[in-house]
């Protein structure tokens, strides 16, 4: 599979790379460069945020695909056929993903914004920074996590399985959960939007990578999929960057206002991150998972699919909007948040029976 040719390709180099090891200190640099930009260059940004059909900003929507689509080339429906073998994983990934982070999201976002930061928070403004969250906690991580299950000597063929299970899955379940708790939370949202984010950020891009994937398949096999993927990277990484930018920018004059709103936003955001990988790995531990599966399990549990998120924050509530920002910050703090996690299962690997399960 192309998951292990790169990892054999990379065994004695840094996965991450110089922009994956330090995204939080690019990511940071973004953020300052959008504020300084979005205060001295305020038309830039208007003409921008104009430039949107359906509620989809085209900028924006570009430089997420630019994001997405490499991701999607790496996942191979044809690991579903491991999908019986050694369930129990495969158990706890979906528990957690589907009937846990979403809701345990939504919980932390009306405890945080409703009621112990209520006095620093417009009512409004909280109801979109919860919607933010509902959005991240309800996207589990497509791409990363083949980087930190990396990081863990995680099981990759395994980890492939799991991605793909729940890339499935979030084309069915992922409009209906976000809709129900945003109704939850008492906020409204558009359907007609929601799909049409489900559908350009998720359905087509998966597509369009299988179809890739299929015809490099037949040009040059694995190795093919990895040089074309490899190429593609530092655009995943520019696109993210791009995009923070952007975000920032048109959030420059709230955030000066209000810059502590950044801390608030990512309290909740790590607590939610370190509570489900617990969890899951916990869960994992009880069920005698044996290292190489548990350490995905909790990592996969734990991150985001931040891509989808900010996209479909933007498309619903728009680029000024405190769900967008919500989102962005969620990128801010998964790296270090991640990093953690990782050192973690490193330091508890002779915790768990390396037989398989």
């Amino acid at each position: 599979m192309s998951i292990q040719c790169e990892i054999t390709a990379t065994r004695h180099t840094d996965p991450l790379g110089l922009f994956g090891r330090y995204l939080t200190i690019w990511v940071f640099l973004c953020i300052v460069i959008g504020i300084i930009l979005g205060n001295f260059l305020p038309k830039l940004f208007e003409f921008i945020s104009q430039l949107e059909i359906y509620h989809i900003n085209l900028v924006v929507a570009v430089l997420i695909w630019i994001m997405i689509y490499p991701m999607m080339v790496n996942v191979d429906f044809n690991s579903l056929k491991h999908i019986g073998e050694r369930p129990k994983g495969l158990i706890i990934t979906s528990v957690t993903n589907w009937l846990v982070k979403p809701f345990t999201m939504a919980l932390l976002g009306w405890l945080f914004f409703e009621i112990l930061f209520r006095q620093w928070i417009e009512p409004q403004t909280a109801k979109e920074y919860i919607a933010g969250m509902i959005l991240l906690g309800s996207a589990p991580c497509t791409a990363m996590v083949f980087v930190w299950s990396q990081l863990t000597r995680g099981d990759a063929t395994y980890t492939l399985v799991q991605v793909s299970l729940n890339d499935i899955i979030m084309i069915f379940a992922y409009a209906p959960i976000v809709a129900l708790l945003m109704g939850i939370s008492d906020v409204p949202i558009p359907w007609e939007t929601l799909l049409l984010s489900i559908s350009l950020y998720v359905v087509i891009p998966l597509l369009a990578g299988y179809f890739t994937r299929l015809f490099l398949l037949k040009r040059g096999g694995e190795r093919q999929i990895s040089q074309f993927t490899d190429r593609l990277k530092i655009w995943t990484i520019l696109g993210l960057l791009l995009t923070v930018v952007l975000l920032f920018g048109f959030q420059g004059a709230t955030i000066l206002a209000q810059p502590v709103i950044i801390v608030l936003i990512a309290i909740p955001l790590i607590i939610q991150s370190l509570g489900v990988a617990f969890l899951a790995y916990f869960w994992a531990y009880q069920w005698k998972v044996p290292i190489e599966i548990a350490g995905p399990v909790a990592l996969i549990g734990s991150s985001n699919f931040f891509e989808l998120a900010v996209a479909v924050a933007i498309s619903l509530f728009g680029l000024h909007s405190g769900a967008a920002l919500a989102t962005v910050v969620g990128v801010l703090v998964e790296v270090p948040v991640m990093l953690l996690i990782v050192k973690i299962i490193n330091n508890t690997h002779n915790w768990f029976n390396s037989s398989p399960k």
